[in-house]
């Protein structure tokens, strides 16, 4: 059996006479960016997270560094970010001239660790980004919190995160505002790329929309120094047709997820916490001698990926801002983090050969070092 990372031609096939009539009716137009179709979507995105606006980018990083900017954090400001998981938070920091302040992320957890926020908080700083790493959400509550007693904003960095809730609020709902990504491998993912920019907050709203349309208050009139990012018709299209499924995906991610737990419970592996928050983006579990376990699999037919090799406080962009200080639980999870098949066009089968297979290979690699 070959078991692919992702398989979207398999999560495609049952609307591709939907698709290829989204095609054939933009081409009969002459609305291929914005327009309605865009419109539409944000409404309906907007509505599903549970806040008043929903403002459409051409990818996630562009959708942080547009937040970031819409509230003029610049050189001389910080932001307290994670040490641990992608890049584009710390990125998005930079990309406005302001300072990246890692944390790092829990002994038994991928996210940031809140506890270590109070610590890092001074005078410069002037924003959190949480970062719901793998679909699995912080303690955004108490990062709320925090972040209220100090005055700071909170942006929810919830890529990975489509359809996460917590205490019955979906992430991105939590903070002044919240990004996602629409990349094609995501929970909600496009045929191309694409972000979304949450908030309720409403002159947010409108600085945002101005900054991604080359800082325009209203049609060539350029107040702002502003970029150039958009979704297109066919993405926006393609998404209004994804998001009713949404749930029903999220839902089929956790039954795997959790026959996973329940598989591998006695294996000498250190399994993902068990939560009904999670939306099981990736299953990332850790494991001693990750490349000899990688190649068995491989040989057995089932694909892996690593999420993340190198902590984003290590990357030769950040040891600057990173202060040679260490970040142990992000440096130690590093070498031994390994991710598993976990979407939900899987077949029960799949599953199942999956995990006697990942059983198997870590039981004989263990046995044999």
């Amino acid at each position: 059996m070959q078991i692919p990372f992702v398989n979207l031609q398999r999560q495609h096939q049952p609307f591709i006479s939907e698709l290829q009539d989204l095609v054939s009716e933009l081409l009969a137009t002459n609305m291929v960016m914005g327009g309605k179709s865009v419109r539409k979507f944000e409404a309906e995105f907007a509505s599903y997270i549970g806040v008043n606006y929903a403002l459409s980018c051409a990818n996630a990083t562009d959708a942080l560094e547009v937040v970031l900017r819409a509230w003029e954090i610049k050189a001389g400001d910080e932001v307290i970010v994670p040490a641990n998981g992608w890049m584009s938070a710390a990125e998005a920091v930079l990309l406005v001239g302001a300072t990246p302040v890692f944390i790092d992320n829990k002994p038994n957890g991928y996210g940031l660790d809140e506890e270590l926020i109070e610590d890092k908080v001074n005078d410069c700083t002037k924003a959190i980004i949480p970062i719901h790493l793998y679909g699995d959400p912080v303690d955004i509550s108490k990062v709320s919190k925090i972040s209220e007693r100090f005055g700071l904003k909170v942006l929810e960095d919830c890529a990975q995160a489509h359809g996460a809730s917590v205490e019955g609020k979906k992430v991105g709902s939590w903070g002044q505002a919240g990004i996602f990504s629409f990349y094609p491998t995501k929970n909600l993912g496009a045929l191309g790329d694409g972000g979304m920019i949450v908030t309720s907050d409403k002159s947010l709203a409108d600085k945002c929309i101005a900054i991604a349309n080359h800082g325009q208050s209203k049609p060539d009139r350029h107040h702002l120094l502003g970029r150039n990012s958009r979704m297109d018709a066919l993405q926006a299209k393609i998404l209004s047709l994804k998001l009713p499924y949404l749930d029903q995906w999220n839902n089929r991610r956790r039954q795997i997820a959790n026959y996973y737990l329940k598989s591998w419970a006695d294996l000498p592996v250190v399994l993902p916490s068990s939560t009904d928050n999670s939306v099981w983006h990736l299953f990332v579990l850790r494991v001693d001698r990750r490349e000899k376990v990688i190649a068995e699999l491989s040989k057995k037919g089932v694909a892996t990926k690593v999420h993340y090799p190198t902590p984003v406080s290590q990357q030769p962009i950040f040891e600057k801002y990173s202060k040679s200080e260490a970040f142990p639980n992000a440096e130690q999870h590093a070498p031994q983090l390994l991710s598993i098949p976990v979407y939900p066009e899987l077949s029960d089968s799949e599953v199942e050969y999956i995990a006697r297979t990942v059983k198997s290979v870590i039981e004989a690699v263990e046995g044999h070092q």
